[in-house]
């Protein structure tokens, strides 16, 4: 049988746990201004089921592949939250930063074995394991605890963008209705017109970014991209589309060939959002004096769009992001000046869409062909795409 001087660390934490605590309720006790507004039972919330489950683990036999799954926080877990998650949980509604959060762990570390090495200097071979076993433990629930942290600070980001978006269509609304009435106006100044036609314009534009503003939050919340698949006409979408370009864009050539009809079981409007963002990506970011051009051509399986515009070439680099969210890249025009570009979140969610319709978007681009955008899609919606609309 051990004596007290040869206690091993498991049972040392089970019979101390009350001076460990202290010591970690101490320390957190410095942290403001979070610490000023919790009690001794919140201060203490989950610390003593950690220190009760890691002193378990440090009793539990472990293998080479368990010890180094669980050194890269990969260790173990039941069904249910552990107790490291719902503690990172109450410390962000408490107001902690993910920092604070860290420095609890790094005391709960130091109070551990700094009170186990000053009562127990034993010099047993067994101490070394019982350290790299505790620091395993430790590291475990940091983990766990910073990637929920991390997860709800993500979600609720999220959230707020949805709302954000959600809530500003109603006064943009306002402004397009306001803006129309004027436009329609027969017995005003011709300059108020004017005006209100800019107005509506720009708040087209804004509606635009709202709608792109939720669907990435969309995506993100798990809800994906809604669709409304039925059979169409994908070559009179494009056209659409083109058309509509053409108009907002009178100073631009849009170079279209299609065949008048290429069938798809697709959903209308998000395939003419994908259209609408794959044109005018190649309009904003192509050379001005070159046309850009849309064709749409198939096969007895799928459809494709091709959308080509010369210009700046995608650094090798970045071409790897481009469908990436808020991805942003530094392009060199004619004049060799440097110019901040952005594909924002529009080609993020024509991605999205056509994965939605069971299809993708893949891009190619070098300095002397240009750059291409092509969207293939299937011409029948593959059953987990239907599945997922319902």
């Amino acid at each position: 049988m051990l004596t007290k001087n040869a206690m091993r660390l498991a049972d040392f934490i089970l019979d101390n746990m009350e001076p460990i605590l202290q010591a970690w309720q101490d320390f957190a006790r410095t942290i403001e201004p979070p610490a000023l507004t919790m009690d001794d039972i919140e201060l203490r919330d989950h610390a003593r089921l950690m220190l009760t489950a890691i002193a378990i683990d440090l009793k539990t036999p472990q293998s080479s592949l368990e010890q180094s799954e669980k050194s890269q926080g990969r260790g173990p877990r039941g069904a249910g939250d552990t107790a490291a998650e719902t503690h990172a949980e109450t410390r962000l509604l408490s107001g902690y930063s993910v920092e604070q959060l860290v420095s609890e762990y790094r005391a709960l570390r130091s109070s551990v074995l700094h009170l186990w090495t000053s009562r127990t200097k034993t010099g047993q071979a067994t101490d070394m394991d019982d350290v790299t076993r505790f620091n395993e433990a430790i590291d475990q629930s940091l983990a766990e605890s910073v990637a929920r942290y991390a997860l709800l600070i993500k979600q609720s980001e999220n959230m707020f963008l949805a709302i954000l978006g959600h809530d500003l269509r109603n006064p943009l609304g306002t402004v397009l209705t306001g803006a129309t009435l004027i436009m329609r106006a027969t017995e005003i100044p011709s300059k108020y017109v004017l005006a209100a036609t800019r107005i509506f314009n720009s708040g087209q534009r804004m509606n635009k970014l709202i709608g792109d503003l939720i669907d990435f939050t969309r995506t993100h919340l798990g809800s994906g991209i809604p669709i409304k698949p039925k059979r169409m006409n994908l070559a009179e979408v494009c056209l659409n589309v083109v058309d509509e370009l053409r108009t907002s864009h009178p100073e631009r050539i849009i170079d279209y060939q299609a065949p008048a009809r290429e069938d798809v079981h697709g959903d209308n409007d998000r395939l003419a959002q994908v259209l609408s963002n794959l044109i005018g990506n190649a309009l904003q970011h192509g050379a001005h004096d070159h046309p850009v051009s849309v064709r749409v051509s198939g096969t007895g399986e799928d459809v494709s769009v091709a959308v080509h515009n010369l210009g700046p070439a995608i650094p090798a680099d970045k071409i790897g992001s481009v469908f990436d969210p808020l991805i942003r890249f530094a392009a060199r025009d004619a004049t060799d000046d440097t110019r901040d570009t952005s594909l924002g979140i529009g080609m993020f969610i024509a991605r999205e869409v056509a994965s939605a319709h069971g299809g993708a978007i893949a891009v190619a681009s070098s300095a002397d062909e240009g750059t291409t955008f092509r969207m293939t899609l299937p011409r029948r919606l593959p059953p987990r795409s239907r599945a997922g609309d319902r």
